[in-house]
C-alpha cells in the first residue's frame, strides 16, 4: 500500500524531481463541490518517514509477495523471502512455537496486530523489531491468506522524540524560532516571539517579515531568507533593528540566525530562524568597547602627553591624541597672563580674562572654524585663529566652565547661514584646564553629526585628559619662567658685547643651548688689572637650570672679587676652590674635605676626563645627604693673566679644556697648562705657567660645548677647533665667526662661550722705566723724570697733578719701606703711575687728626686719582694710581683744591 500511496517511486527518485515551488507543495486539488480529487503527487509523505512495507502468506503459510519496501526496511531480497516460513525466516528459534500458533490462528480468520522481533540475517540475533497488522484474505479458489503490513517501531519511536524536540523548541525555547515555508511566509512560530511581538502564536501564521519588522529591516530579512533557501548555505547572526509594539522609542536588536529545512526524501521545505535579542549584549559591548578606547587613549596621553616642555608643543600633542580618536575637533585656550608670566591675571576667577588660542585640530576641516554660537569670543562672530587672544562672554558656558573649573556639555545648533560648522557640530565638550587648585586654561571637544554625543563617561575621559595636559602645561609654564629668569640672570653677569683691554684686542660670542635644554652655567669675563693688565676667564659650573646660573655669578662675583686682590692667577684659584665648596655645603659648617689624590689622567685633551672622575671621587667621599648639592657647584675655569709691558701671559687652570695659541704663520697649539682639579673639589694645589706671547699673537679661550657633542668625541672637535682658528687669519670679529660656522653649533645640546684675544702689547714709547736709589734726592728726581715724561705724551694738563702723587709715593717708600725704588709710567687708555720698593708691608690708608703733621697722603693720592691701589710682588709690593686721560668735555682735579679739601 505504501507502494501505492507514493506513486510507485521509491525516495532516490524524489530527489531529481521539482522545485522548491513545484506542484507537490500545493495541497490537493479541489473539485467544483470543494471536495479533494485524486491527482498525481511528488514523492515525500509521512511514509518516508515511518518506513512502512507489505507482504503476504498464501494457504500453506508461506510468504508467496514480498515488496520493495521490505526488501529495503528488511534487507531480505525477494528471492530469499518468497516460498519461505515467515516464523521460519524471521523470528527466533525461541518464539518460533508463538509464532506458529499465531499464524494459525491468521489463517483461520483472525486480524492481528502486535510487536515482532526480527533478524535481518538469516541465523543471527534478533535485532529489528516491528509493528506487524495483519489482515486475513482469501485466494480466487476461496483459500484462506494473509496481507500483512510491516512498520518499523524504531522510526516511530524517532518521529516521536522529533516532535517532542519541536514541541519543547517552539513551546518552551527562551529565543525567538520561527518556520517560514518555501513561499517565505510563516508556518508556525513559538511563544517567546509571539510575547516579545504582541498577540498568540497563531496570529503571525501566513505572515512576512514586514508584519514585525521596519521596512528597510524587512527587506535584509526577505532577502536573506530567500538566498538561504536558495543556496542552502545558512546565515549566522545576522543583526536586525526594530521596536517592540507600544514602545517605539525601544530600538532592540536581535541576532539572526537562518538555516534551511529538508525532508526525508532531502528535498527543501522551508527556512527556520532563530532570533535572539542582543541588545543589552550589544550595548555592554559598545561600553567594553569604549572602555577599552578610553583606556587606549588614556596609555596614550600618558606616553604622549609631557615629553616636551613647550607649551604649544603640549597642547598639540593633546589635540593629536584626542582627534580623531575621542572628537572630530578641538582647541586648547591658554591664560594670555599666565603665557605673559604672570602668576595670577585679573579675570582669572571669573573667566573674563583674556585667552590666547595655542593650538586647533579638526579631522572635518583645515581652518579653524567656530564650534557654538554661545562660546563665540566677544571680539567677533568669526572662529579664533591660533595665536589669536581673545576673551569669551561672561555668561557663555565655557567662561562658566573657567569660573566653575567644571566641564560642561555644549550642545549644537542648527543654522541657515550655509557651510558654517556650528550646523554640523552637535555636541561640544568645554572642559577647564586645572593644574594645583588652578584654571591655567580651557579646552573644547566636538564632534559632528553622524558622531554620538558626549556622554558621562565621555566627560570623564575629557576631564582627566585636560587634566593630564594642564599639568604638563603648567609644568611646561613653570620651566619657561625659571628658564626665562635663568637668561635674565646669565645675561646680566656676562661682560658687555664690546670689552676693552690694554694691548689686547678682544672679540667674544656666547651661544646660548636651544628652548629644548636648559640653562647652562658657562660665563667668561674680561677684568681689567692695575698696571694695564688684564685678566681673561672662562668657566663652567656643572649641572643645569637656575642653580647653575646662580652658582655662575656667584663664581664670578668671587673671581672679579679675588682679580681685584691682585693675586696670582694659582692663588686666585685656591681662593675660588674654597668659596666653591662652602657653597656646595649645606650651610651649617665647612664642607668635608675633598680627596688628596689626583686621578691619573694628565695632559691638554685629559682635563675632561680628570673633571669627570675628580667628581665622581669627589661625590663618594662625600656624605650622601649632601653629594647631589655639592655637585652643583663644581665647575672648571681658566684663568689667565695678561701684561701688555712684558707681553708674558700667567695660566691657571682648575679642570678646564686647555686654552688654545696661535701665533702668525703657525698651526694652532694647545697650551701644555696643568689642567688641575675642578672648583669645589679641593685638596690640591693649582699650578702655574707663564707664557711669551709675541704681537700678533691669537689666544683663545672656550667652554667645552664649542667642542663636544654626543656626534663626535672631544679630540675631533679639539682638532677641528685648531683647524679653524689656523685658518683665521683674518679680523679678530671675522675670526670668532668663521670659528662659530666651521664648527658644529647648531646641536644645541650646551652653552658655548669663546674668549678671544689679539695680542699687540704696549709700545716702548708708552713706557717709562726708572730705578731711583733710596735716598731724599730721589722724590725730586721723580718729580723731574715724571714731568719730562709727561711733556713728552703731551700730557701738560696732569703734570701737576702727577708730580704731587708721585712726590707722595716716593716719599712713602723711603719713610716705609727700604731697599731701590723704582719709578713707571704706563700710558694707554689712562695714565698708571706705580712706584716699587722691596718692603712687604702695605699702605693702609688713615684719617689724620687736625694736628697731625702728617698722614694726608694716601688720602691726597685717593682724592687726585681715579683710583689707587697695591698689590705683592716676588720681592716686596707696588703702589700705583691711575688718572684719566684729559678730553675736552672734563677737566683735571686742582691740587690746591685738593689740598685744601683736607683741612
Amino acid at each position: 500500500m505504501s507502494e501505492l500511496s507514493s506513486g510507485g517511486a521509491g525516495p532516490a527518485q524524489s530527489e531529481g524531481q521539482g522545485g522548491a515551488d513545484g506542484p507537490g507543495d500545493r495541497g490537493p486539488a479541489q473539485g467544483p463541490h470543494g471536495l479533494p480529487v485524486w491527482q498525481s503527487s511528488r514523492p515525500g509523505s509521512i511514509y518516508d518517514y515511518i518506513r512502512v512495507a507489505s507482504f503476504s502468506l498464501g494457504p500453506d503459510g508461506r510468504i508467496d509477495q514480498w515488496s520493495e519496501r521490505a526488501t529495503e526496511m528488511l534487507g531480505i531480497p525477494a528471492r530469499y523471502a518468497i516460498g519461505k516460513d515467515p516464523i521460519e525466516a524471521f523470528v527466533p528459534r525461541e518464539l518460533r512455537e508463538t509464532g506458529r500458533r499465531k499464524v494459525s490462528e491468521i489463517l483461520d480468520g483472525r486480524e492481528w496486530t502486535g510487536l515482532v522481533p526480527y533478524r535481518r540475517e538469516a541465523g543471527g540475533a534478533a535485532d529489528g523489531l516491528a509493528e506487524i497488522y495483519v489482515m486475513p484474505s482469501e485466494t480466487e479458489d476461496g483459500e484462506r491468506g494473509a496481507v500483512c503490513l510491516v512498520v518499523d517501531v524504531r522510526a516511530l519511536r524517532g518521529i516521536e522524540t522529533d516532535l517532542a524536540a519541536s514541541q519543547a523548541v517552539f513551546g518552551q525555547s527562551p529565543m525567538g524560532f520561527t518556520l517560514f515555508g518555501t513561499d517565505l511566509k510563516l508556518l508556525r512560530v513559538n511563544e517567546r516571539f509571539a510575547t516579545v511581538f504582541g498577540g498568540p502564536a497563531a496570529k503571525y501564521r501566513g505572515g512576512t517579515p514586514h508584519d514585525f519588522l521596519p521596512r528597510p529591516e524587512a527587506e535584509r530579512m526577505t532577502a536573506a531568507l530567500r538566498r538561504v533557501l536558495e543556496t542552502g548555505e545558512p546565515v549566522t547572526e545576522m543583526q536586525v533593528v526594530g521596536v517592540l509594539p507600544g514602545a517605539e522609542d525601544d530600538r532592540r536588536r536581535w541576532s539572526v540566525s537562518l538555516y534551511r529545512l529538508h525532508g526525508a526524501s532531502g528535498r527543501p521545505i522551508g527556512v527556520a530562524a532563530l532570533a535572539s535579542d542582543v541588545t543589552g549584549r550589544r550595548r555592554a559591548e559598545r561600553e567594553a568597547a569604549n572602555a577599552r578606547r578610553n583606556l587606549a587613549l588614556l596609555n596614550e596621553a600618558g606616553a604622549r602627553i609631557g615629553n616636551s616642555l613647550d607649551l604649544e608643543t603640549t597642547a598639540r600633542t593633546l589635540l593629536d591624541v584626542a582627534v580623531p580618536q575621542f572628537c572630530d575637533l578641538a582647541s586648547v585656550d591658554l591664560y594670555q597672563g599666565l603665557l605673559s608670566g604672570d602668576e595670577a591675571p585679573t579675570g582669572m576667577t571669573d573667566g573674563s580674562a583674556e585667552l590666547r588660542r595655542v593650538a586647533f585640530a579638526s579631522a572635518v576641516s583645515d581652518a579653524p572654524l567656530a564650534t557654538a554660537a554661545c562660546c563665540v569670543p566677544d571680539d567677533g562672530p568669526g572662529p579664533v585663529a591660533v595665536g589669536a587672544v581673545h576673551r569669551y562672554p561672561f555668561n557663555s558656558p565655557c567662561a562658566g566652565a573657567l569660573r566653575t573649573a567644571q566641564a560642561q556639555i555644549i550642545p549644537g545648533r542648527e543654522s541657515d547661514d550655509g557651510p558654517e560648522l556650528g550646523a554640523v557640530v552637535h555636541s561640544t565638550l568645554a572642559v577647564p584646564m586645572v593644574a594645583r587648585d588652578s584654571v591655567v586654561g580651557l579646552v573644547q571637544f566636538s564632534r559632528t553629526k553622524g558622531s554620538e554625543p558626549f556622554g558621562e563617561r565621555d566627560t570623564a575621559l575629557a576631564v582627566e585628559l585636560a587634566a593630564r595636559a594642564a599639568v604638563c602645561i603648567d609644568n611646561a609654564r613653570l620651566y619657561r619662567r625659571e628658564h626665562e629668569r635663568a637668561l635674565i640672570l646669565q645675561r646680566s653677569l656676562l661682560p658687555p658685547g664690546d670689552p676693552e683691554a690694554a694691548g689686547l684686542d678682544i672679540a667674544c660670542r656666547y651661544l646660548p643651548g636651544t628652548t629644548a635644554t636648559e640653562v647652562g652655567g658657562d660665563w667668561f669675563d674680561v677684568i681689567e688689572l692695575p698696571g694695564h693688565r688684564t685678566a681673561l676667564v672662562v668657566g663652567d659650573v656643572m649641572g643645569r637650570g637656575l642653580r647653575a646660573a646662580v652658582a655662575m655669578g656667584e663664581l664670578r662675583t668671587a673671581v672679579r672679587t679675588l682679580a681685584l686682590l691682585d693675586l696670582e692667577p694659582a692663588e686666585v684659584l685656591s681662593a675660588l676652590d674654597e668659596i666653591a665648596r662652602g657653597l656646595g655645603g649645606t650651610g651649617g659648617g665647612r664642607p668635608a674635605p675633598g680627596p688628596r689624590s689626583r686621578p691619573g689622567a694628565t695632559g691638554a685633551t685629559g682635563a675632561t676626563g680628570a673633571t669627570a672622575a675628580t667628581a665622581a671621587t669627589a661625590g663618594a667621599d662625600r656624605p650622601a645627604a649632601t653629594a647631589d648639592l655639592s655637585e652643583v657647584y663644581l665647575a672648571t675655569c681658566v684663568y689667565a693673566v695678561y701684561d701688555p709691558v712684558t707681553r708674558r701671559c700667567t695660566f691657571a687652570n682648575a679642570g678646564h679644556l686647555p686654552p688654545v695659541l696661535v701665533e702668525e704663520g703657525e698651526d694652532a697649539l694647545l697650551l701644555d697648562v696643568p689642567p688641575g682639579m675642578p672648583l669645589g673639589v679641593g685638596g690640591e694645589p693649582f699650578e702655574e705657567i707663564e707664557v711669551d706671547l709675541p704681537d700678533g699673537a691669537l689666544l683663545a679661550l672656550y667652554t667645552d660645548g664649542l667642542v663636544e657633542s654626543r656626534d663626535h668625541p672631544l679630540d675631533e672637535g679639539l682638532q677641528a677647533f685648531r683647524l679653524a682658528l689656523s685658518d683665521a687669519d683674518r679680523p679678530l670679529e671675522d675670526a670668532c665667526d668663521h670659528v662659530l660656522s666651521a664648527l658644529d653649533t647648531s646641536h644645541g645640546e650646551d652653552d658655548i662661550a669663546l674668549l678671544m684675544a689679539r695680542v699687540h702689547g704696549l709700545p716702548k714709547d708708552a713706557v717709562g722705566d726708572w730705578n731711583l736709589v733710596s735716598e731724599p734726592r730721589s722724590v725730586s728726581q721723580a718729580r723731574e723724570l715724571a714731568r719730562e715724561q709727561l711733556t713728552d705724551w703731551g700730557l701738560e694738563a696732569l703734570v701737576d697733578t702727577t708730580e704731587l702723587l708721585v712726590s707722595e709715593l716716593v716719599t712713602n717708600a723711603l719713610r716705609h719701606g727700604h731697599g731701590d725704588i723704582r719709578l713707571r709710567l704706563l700710558l694707554d687708555r689712562t695714565l698708571v703711575c706705580e712706584v716699587w720698593d722691596a718692603d712687604l708691608a702695605q699702605p693702609r690708608r688713615r684719617r689724620a687728626r687736625d694736628t697731625d703733621e702728617g698722614g694726608r697722603g694716601l688720602q691726597l693720592v685717593g682724592l687726585l686719582s681715579a683710583g689707587w691701589g697695591s698689590r705683592r710682588t716676588p720681592r716686596g709690593k707696588t703702589v700705583w694710581f691711575e688718572l684719566a686721560l684729559p678730553d675736552d668735555e672734563s677737566d683735571p682735579a686742582d691740587p690746591t683744591e685738593a689740598l685744601l679739601s683736607m683741612f
